[in-house]
């Protein structure tokens, strides 16, 4: 599930604990740098074998559930 995935792969890389992240979760809670979105898209575009995640699609997501949303309908549709 794409979901999992995406928090499994946040909580690897930036320490934190499933429990404490949710759709609604945004990348402004977690105190994501710019650097730090960018590394875990790129990390993203990877696992889910994705093209290139554009700066204006970057910024219309804020949430886990956001990010999960766009992945979901290109790697399911």
């Amino acid at each position: 599930m794409v979901y999992d995935k995406i928090i499994e792969m946040i909580c690897s890389q930036f320490g934190m604990e499933p429990s404490d992240l949710s759709e609604r979760t945004s990348f402004d809670d977690m105190d994501f740098d710019s650097i730090d979105v960018v590394e875990l898209m790129a990390d993203i575009e990877d696992e889910f074998g994705l093209d290139e995640i554009s700066e204006t699609e970057l910024l219309e997501m804020h949430t886990i559930g956001d990010l999960v949303a766009y992945v979901s309908a290109r790697v399911d549709g």
